[in-house]
């Protein structure tokens, strides 16, 4: 496969810095960017140059150290298993802990070069600040391995520490990075695809509990003013069903044009991504691939999903950084990880340009505060248009002639001092699909939204708005 000008330029100023007695290098590339490939070519060079002997990668997860694993052998012709023979191999982060000494050992025989993918998971300057696996990074590796190469598509943590292997520019502390290639360089390489982001909110907004009803006019106004919490939002079936709605819809209109084009929901958690799967089923009678760390295999359930026809996948932090599904072009932001680095990093999942023929890329989320800042900051990357931001205030019907229909409200209520079970109505919020409600949903869909303790009852009605953030060439069709 041939190089990419970025990954060529990379390659060589990384060789160069090597051969001027500098150990370590560190290359920033947004997300989708080709992060895998480049250091995969970088570590053949080495190898062919007889530079180095082995090549060790870590990676956050399994699925991404398979991924550098397949690149490794494809591109050096050579086996990364670990076993006799092998010129490497390819280990997830957690592994870093059980690692003994005859593995460190290799360190001090050979000539080895390492390369940590997502190096911002490694935290520590010194023993003193860092964690689990930059301590293991710090005693074992640093100043022992021949080279090494760090590569991350967001360089910070959202605890602030320091990321490990790096140094830091005065006076205003951010790291220092060898090579840089961000979002803009990338959609004008056609590297990436232009990022659209759909803000959705709710323009009537009530909120009962035993003192008083308050309404309010918008997500932020609820979040700062009623005490209830982002969880509920993004757990309220009218929320998921109507963001499920638009992003169903937007897909719907990809497949035409690739008909293998796939969306992406993250939820917060397994019991929430039941919650998102069973209302796909049953209102939207659509199936959907369900990936967890309770899943037996997840690695494999997300291999096969990479390479087959289905929609939809609902991941709960199996899918974010590093996994590769270039199919991705639809995601629904339904996650509570409100960090920029946990957003940037969902988002790069459907960035990647692939030879189809449609390359649209539109994430959805709630209008919350803080993932609009990191919007905003999103499309301080993508300098492309003097007027590159547009927001439009759009009431949006999801099918026609429903101007007068207004959508149901959802019932969260625990005021009495005997639990009660929430009171759902479906009927006209039903109008918002093209898929007609089914009558026969399971209890189960019900049960779900009984696992959080609320003290109040929260009515989300109205027609919901749609905030359109277009991030760079083109506006949303």
């Amino acid at each position: 496969m041939k190089l990419r000008l970025w990954q060529a330029e990379c390659i060589n100023l990384a060789l160069t810095q090597y051969q001027n007695g500098n150990s370590h290098f560190l290359a920033l590339a947004t997300p989708g960017a080709g992060k895998t490939l480049m250091a995969a070519e970088l570590a053949n060079q080495l190898l062919k140059s007889n530079i180095v002997d082995l090549i060790i990668c870590f990676s956050p997860s399994s699925i991404v150290s398979q991924d550098f694993k397949e690149s490794l052998q494809l591109k050096t012709n050579e086996r990364f298993d670990g076993l006799i023979g092998a010129k490497g191999r390819a280990l997830t982060y957690q592994s870093l802990q059980y690692l003994d000494v005859h593995f460190w050992q290799l360190f001090e025989r050979y000539r080895v070069f390492v390369i940590f993918d997502e190096i911002h998971h490694c935290a520590g300057s010194n023993i003193d600040n860092a964690n689990a696996w930059g301590e293991q990074i710090i005693l074992n590796i640093q100043n022992k391995a021949q080279y090494t190469l760090a590569l991350t598509g967001t360089p910070w943590r959202s605890d602030a520490a320091p990321i490990v292997l790096s140094s830091y520019q005065l006076p205003n502390n951010k790291i220092a990075c060898d090579y840089v290639y961000g979002l803009s360089e990338a959609i004008g390489d056609n590297v990436c695809r232009v990022p659209q982001i759909v803000a959705v909110d709710n323009s009537r907004i009530t909120v009962v509990d035993d003192a008083d009803t308050k309404t309010f006019n918008c997500f932020k106004a609820l979040l700062n003013d009623s005490g209830v919490s982002y969880q509920e939002i993004i757990e309220n079936e009218a929320v998921i069903k109507y963001m499920i709605s638009s992003a169903q819809k937007k897909l719907t209109s990809i497949r035409l044009k690739n008909p293998d084009a796939a969306g992406l929901i993250v939820a917060s958690s397994v019991e929430h991504a039941h919650q998102i799967s069973m209302l796909m089923r049953t209102h939207f009678d659509e199936n959907s691939t369900l990936v967890t760390y309770r899943e037996n295999e997840p690695t494999s359930i997300i291999q096969q999903f990479r390479y087959a026809q289905t929609k939809w996948i609902i991941s709960v932090g199996m899918i974010s950084e590093g996994t590769n599904i270039p199919r991705l072009q639809v995601c629904c932001h339904l996650t509570n990880i409100k960090t920029e680095m946990h957003f940037r990093q969902i988002l790069g999942r459907i960035l990647r340009v692939t030879n189809s023929k449609n390359q649209e890329a539109i994430m959805y989320m709630p209008a919350e505060p803080k993932l609009l800042e990191y919007a905003y900051r999103v499309n301080q990357d993508v300098p492309l248009e003097a007027d590159v931001v547009k927001f439009e205030k759009i009431e949006v019907d999801a099918i026609e002639n429903t101007a007068d229909i207004d959508s149901s409200y959802i019932s969260f209520n625990k005021q009495s001092k005997k639990p009660s079970k929430a009171q759902f109505d479906f009927d006209n919020f039903a109008d918002y699909s093209d898929q007609p409600a089914m009558n026969n949903r399971p209890q189960a869909t019900e049960e779900h939204f009984l696992t959080g303790a609320y003290e109040r009852i929260i009515n989300i009605s109205g027609r919901f708005q749609q905030e359109a953030i277009a991030l760079g060439l083109s506006e949303l069709r």
